[in-house]
């Protein structure tokens, strides 16, 4: 199994760990330390060497982070994890702080009237530092950078680093030579007037040098920095035992490896200017960069845009993923349908779709831990079941199960609620609605140049008419067997970046009633040039990668517009058009009842 049901969690240790490293900072002069979920490459998901937040606090949620202060630790999450947070920390000794409603200077301005607040300069980006600066400006607050991590100085049996395996992606299936992808970029540094630029996101590493890893869990990226020079050469800074001769061939004379080690010492020699993203290079790049006098020009990493717009053979490959994993879901829901509850639980279910997944023989990992949360589980966003608070399914409740696949051609990540049973109407209402807000989003057609909060609310309309709403955005960007979860784009009420042809992200509207269920519904969409109509504007539009079908039983089809239901006929259509020949014949007579018009 890929998914482990063990809890990564001790919060019974997070009051003796807190009180160790309050000791610790007081001998090192700081009255307070910041302890982000976050490692020194910025991305989303961390090796277990990294999970620092995690190992003081308890708290195993993907994004936040914790402001240790001599009389208060508060531990900041978003919408995502209001309800988890509170059963993994000891609310005796940490206080969840909802962010971004809380901003941290605010909160640090109320719980430390003056002082020293360390940081990790390899830990936090410079956009992040500087925002807090400003805010605690006038506070007698200031920030002291640290030279070794004190959580890491109480930490005796932190994971060394990894070394997962490096493989290289085919050129049939990434579209372009990486040659190719180092020569154009190379023209926009030179175009930009800059000499180089330094990379540190491992998944725009692995993206720019077609190369996949193993160092982080469930996402097939390698950890390392880069520094792309402006005649397309790069240098490459990652632990060379990773890399097989197969590896350094595909490389070949224009990639030169060298060490973890060399890469502070390299900074130093680089000519300027060196392009740094302030919103993903670690502070301590543009420290070294500065202090070796080397101008440094803010600018978005080189890697992001490009890696964004997928091109026709990543499309095309990213298709055929879901197609296959379309066809292990249908399995997985008929044998569902015809199985619970009978006895089953939380982790029997996922276990259970993890072995369709399988069964393709194509899955390389799953593309995060299963969210598969029965009844009042539901409602926790990102609830991982362990086997501490694995739950019985039960007649009369609902079920969510979110969950993807890594394929060497694609990375899929798709939600369906099912009934377990007669949920009721107000559950049926609520699925209803939420299904509206993903059809309304795939119907959109929208001018370019929009971005993902312009479009945030078409899948939140019918929501709030009836007083509802979620606490989480409504789509992320997804990688091309690369990280599920992948920017710049996004659709939030955050997010500026204008939507682009190529573009993947989930379509995801949700509702969750704490203590009683949860429903969240996705599809995976492509951006993608709108064909002509009306006066003919320039006009985008989303293609559908998702093909798995709906459970009509929770759909009030009387309260769906003439157009919802053609849309969502159209869609079961298509569904068994293409997985008809995909599923196994004890399986197909389930699909076509699922798929039947409304």
């Amino acid at each position: 199994m890929f998914q482990s049901f063990d809890s990564p969690a001790s919060p019974d240790q997070g009051p003796p760990r807190l009180a160790l490293l309050r000791a610790r900072l007081a001998g090192l002069g700081l009255d307070g330390f910041l302890v982000p979920r976050a490692d020194a490459h910025q991305g989303e998901y961390v090796a277990a060497r990294d999970e620092r937040l995690q190992w003081l606090t308890g708290f195993t949620g993907s994004a936040g982070f914790c402001v240790v202060l001599p009389g208060a630790a508060g531990v900041f999450i978003d919408g995502r994890y209001r309800t988890q947070v509170k059963a993994q920390l000891d609310l005796a000794a940490f206080t969840p702080v909802p962010w971004p409603e809380v901003k941290p200077g605010e909160w640090i301005r109320q719980n430390l009237s003056a002082g020293r607040l360390g940081f990790d300069p390899w830990l936090h980006t410079a956009e992040e530092i500087g925002k807090l600066e400003r805010s605690l400006e006038g506070s007698g607050v200031t920030l002291s950078r640290c030279v070794e991590n004190p959580v890491d100085l109480i930490w005796p049996d932190q994971p060394a680093a990894p070394l997962g395996r490096v493989f290289v992606q085919p050129e049939a299936l990434a579209g372009e030579p990486h040659g190719q992808k180092r020569a154009r970029l190379a023209g926009d540094l030179r175009a930009a007037g800059q000499r180089a630029a330094v990379i540190t996101l491992p998944d725009s590493i692995s993206w720019l040098l077609n190369i996949r890893g193993a160092d982080v869990p469930k996402n097939p990226v390698v950890h390392g920095f880069a520094v792309l020079h402006d005649d397309g050469r790069a240098d490459l800074f990652s632990d060379p035992a990773k890399f097989d001769a197969a590896v350094r061939d595909h490389l070949g004379p224009g990639v030169a490896l060298h060490p973890p080690g060399e890469f502070a010492a390299a900074l130093s020699r680089l000519a300027g200017p060196v392009r740094l993203d302030k919103g993903s290079a670690p502070l301590a790049v543009a420290d070294l960069l500065r202090a070796a006098g080397i101008e440094v020009h803010w600018d978005e990493d080189p890697c992001k845009l490009p890696k964004a717009r997928k091109n026709p053979a990543e499309i095309a490959a990213t298709r055929e993923a879901h197609l296959r994993d379309g066809a292990a879901m249908t399995e997985f829901l008929c044998w569902l349908d015809r199985t619970a509850p009978g006895g089953l639980t939380e982790i029997a279910v996922v276990q259970a779709l993890e072995g369709f997944r399988r069964a393709t023989n194509a899955l390389h990992d799953i593309s995060f831990d299963t969210i598969c949360g029965a009844g009042p589980n539901g409602a926790i966003v990102h609830y991982r079941v362990t086997r501490e608070t694995d739950r019985p399914l039960r007649a009369g409740e609902l079920l969510l199960v979110d969950s993807g696949g890594q394929y060497v051609d694609g990375t899929t990540d798709i939600t369906r609620t099912i009934p377990i049973g007669d949920p009721g109407n107000e559950a049926r209402a609520a699925y209803t609605r939420v299904l509206q807000g993903l059809v309304a989003f795939s119907r959109a057609r929208f001018p370019k140049g929009l971005a993902g909060r312009d479009l945030d609310a078409l899948a939140r309309f019918n929501l709030w008419v009836a007083g509802q709403d979620y606490d989480h955005g409504t789509g992320h960007g997804v990688g091309a067997f690369l990280s599920v979860h992948e920017g710049p784009q996004r659709i939030s009420r955050l997010s500026d970046v204008p939507l682009e042809p190529g573009m993947i992200l989930s379509n995801e509207p949700g509702y969750y009633r704490e203590g009683e269920f949860g429903i969240r519904l996705e599809n995976l969409i492509v951006v993608e040039e709108a064909p002509p109509l009306g006066d003919n504007r320039a006009q985008l539009a989303f293609g559908t990668l998702t093909w798995v079908p709906f459970d009509r039983r929770l759909i009030r089809a009387d309260r769906l517009s003439p157009d919802e239901r053609d849309w969502l006929d159209a869609y079961h259509a298509g569904v068994l058009e293409r997985l008809a020949t995909r599923v196994s014949g004890a399986t197909l007579p389930w699909l076509r009842a699922a798929c039947a018009p409304l």
